[in-house]
């Protein structure tokens, strides 16, 4: 009689749950704390009933938010035990020689695995469905897309830990790797752009996000989350009999929730990648740091280039940044900084994979290309050779452009401010012509320790933010010098800067005038001479703006002057007004000095009772020995 192939053990299965009772049955119990609170909270508040859509809101909470900070350390833990036997000779050699198949001790401890990591989520579930059910919130499309959601990323995770624990040969360098690979992406993504923004002209990004669906539990937390919709009802209240408006949840989705599919999927591949590095596994690789022969290479250097990028920096910092002249990175020094922390991290490396000190001979052609690797790096950086400080992005390609300038922000959109988003985009590249004159003017100040700033100079920061129909997202910084010299001149970055912040469509724009977008919430006034303040509501904040309004089209107030940092001539007194979006999600505000040519705004305020005529006394009155 022919003999079965076995690819499922019980008796291992049934081991591996025994032996490892305490890891899943301390998580289940943690688990269970949480609808035993929620119980107590109920119970607290009166027997108060949850309607069906608010325990699905707080189903997809916890799958957005909780579930995958869960997971990614629950998996490592359970993935640990099962293959732990891997990590020792005499382990892995009584295993290899019992009766199972490695396709039987595969597929047992995997399922053995995930059966540990599904253990506490069904007893968590099962008593938050009991307490829903007691309180009227049983909701089983919330349950159902919560449950398939857990086992999806479940399956990602162990998935990816089990990858990771055949492709080491020590216990613990599996948690190393693990949580390496889970943030490598945005560990580089913040160490490249940090390297990169000291030498690129204006680039001021230490995360760009470019590839950060290359770590899940970042990507999934920051796109996946509850899409939940209000509307406001009117309510009567059965007591009272008075009607009052209240906001009722409407409808709950998932947000980015095919994501989670995608991920599981991507774990069931990384578990039959584990099957293949586990049939061609040696024995004889339990102790070893790396156990899978051609990684070798990729463990030293990728060792190397992680240790130049974040050590090369930190050196440059403790060493040389005292010395450096300007904004920007000197080359040399950080050559040779970026050189020496890469060459620890080539020989640290080494020493880990042979598992002795004595890896210097034959060692300097593996070096060289470390330090080329470096020195290369730095080139592309120095001289842009990505063209990247160079960067203005077509306006065909822009979908939302936000620039803050003079103590406001500003944000434009093609479809409606063509025009303005031209003049900005003009404005950035007049401002990358002048790349030369920005360093040395840059230089120049940080050498002398001082602003370096006279009546007819001033330095003002331009920040601008771009984000591409692509979705990509562009982030320039740029310190710029004005002198008054230069604003006359109409081809540099000063004239066009003028242009635009004081150009009458902006001054308006400055108070969201004649824009249905926008809506005055309120605000707040302190009047320095009597030590008080208000808070406004919506009438008086619309009010006072209006009067602001024709203070401006009477030409009183918006000419931002670029080289006064001297308020003595305002009135000594805070005003600020608060907006709000038409779709109550977006807020903005605006501090406006009210001078003594505000005649509207000064009389606005009188009417509203708000001010007397003994308070309009300027801060040059109110505090002489400040403005002497």
């Amino acid at each position: 009689m022919r003999s079965k192939t076995s690819y499922f053990n019980g008796t291992l299965f049934k081991k591996n749950l025994s032996r490892y009772w305490p890891l899943w049955g301390l998580a289940s119990f943690g688990g269970a704390m949480f609808p035993l609170a929620m119980l107590l909270e109920l119970l607290h508040n009166g027997f108060q009933f949850w309607s069906p859509l608010e325990t699905r809101q707080a189903y997809y909470t916890v799958l957005s938010y909780g579930v995958p900070v869960i997971s990614i350390v629950y998996a490592i833990l359970c993935a640990m035990a099962v293959w732990s036997y891997l990590y020792n000779a005499r382990s892995v050699g009584m295993m290899h020689t019992l009766p199972i198949r490695r396709e039987g001790l595969f597929v047992t401890n995997v399922l053995s695995g995930l059966t540990m990591m599904a253990i506490p989520y069904a007893v968590t579930g099962v008593l938050l469905v009991l307490v829903s059910l007691l309180f009227g919130g049983f909701e089983p499309m919330g349950v159902l897309v919560t449950v398939l959601g857990v086992m999806g990323e479940s399956l990602f995770f162990f998935g990816l830990a089990t990858f990771c624990a055949f492709i080491v040969g020590n216990v613990f360098m599996l948690p190393a790797l693990y949580g390496l690979l889970n943030f490598i992406a945005v560990l580089t993504d913040f160490m490249v752009n940090l390297l990169a923004q000291g030498f690129c002209f204006g680039l001021n990004s230490s995360y760009s996000g470019t590839v950060e669906w290359l770590s899940p539990v970042v990507y999934l937390v920051q796109k996946i989350s509850p899409n939940s919709t209000y509307e406001t009802q009117w309510v009567t209240d059965r007591l009272g009999g008075q009607r009052y408006e209240t906001s009722v949840l409407t409808s709950v989705t998932l947000e980015n929730g095919w994501l989670i599919a995608a991920y599981a999927a991507v774990g069931a591949a990384l578990l039959g990648l584990a099957w293949l590095l586990y049939r061609r596994r040696r024995s004889e690789s339990a102790g070893d740091v790396v156990a899978v022969g051609w990684l070798r290479p990729v463990f030293r250097y990728g060792v190397a280039g992680l240790c130049a990028l974040l050590g090369g920096q930190f050196l440059y910092s403790l060493f040389w940044y005292g010395f450096q002249q300007g904004e920007y990175y000197d080359t040399l020094p950080m050559v040779v900084c970026l050189l020496a922390a890469g060459a620890i991290g080539y020989y640290g490396a080494s020493m880990l994979l042979a598992k002795a000190f004595k890896v210097f001979r034959g060692s300097w052609k593996g070096l060289g290309i470390v330090l080329a690797g470096c020195a290369l790096v730095c080139c592309v950086l120095h001289f842009d050779l990505l063209g990247v400080a160079d960067r203005v992005p077509e306006a065909s390609q822009i979908q939302t452009l936000e620039i803050r300038i003079a103590d406001n922000t500003y944000t434009l959109t093609p479809e409606k401010d063509a025009d303005l988003l031209e003049q900005v985009r003009a404005l950035h590249q007049t401002v990358v012509a002048d790349e030369s004159y920005v360093r040395e003017m840059e230089a120049r100040r940080s050498s002398t320790w001082s602003e370096d700033e006279t009546p007819n100079t001033a330095y003002t920061g331009l920040n601008l933010t771009y984000t591409l129909k692509s979705g990509t997202r562009i982030d320039r910084w740029y310190s710029l010098l004005i002198t008054r010299d230069r604003l006359a001149q109409p081809e540099t970055y000063d004239y066009l800067l003028d242009q635009f912040v004081n150009s009458d469509t902006v001054k308006a724009w400055r108070l969201h005038l004649d824009d249905d977008f926008w809506t005055v919430s309120g605000g707040s006034l302190y009047i320095d001479t009597r030590g008080e303040g208000y808070e406004l509501g919506s009438r008086e904040g619309d009010a006072i703006l209006k009067a602001v309004g024709r203070d401006l089209t009477a030409g009183n107030w918006g000419d931002y002057d670029w080289f006064s940092g001297d308020s003595g001539s305002s009135y000594a007194m805070d005003l600020g007004l608060d907006f709000e979006s038409a779709d109550k999600e977006r807020y903005d505000w605006i501090s406006v000095h009210v001078t003594p040519a505000m005649t509207e705004t000064v009389d606005c305020l009188e009417r509203l009772g708000l001010v007397t005529r003994a308070d309009l006394v300027t801060y040059r009155q109110l505090y002489p020995e400040d403005y002497g």
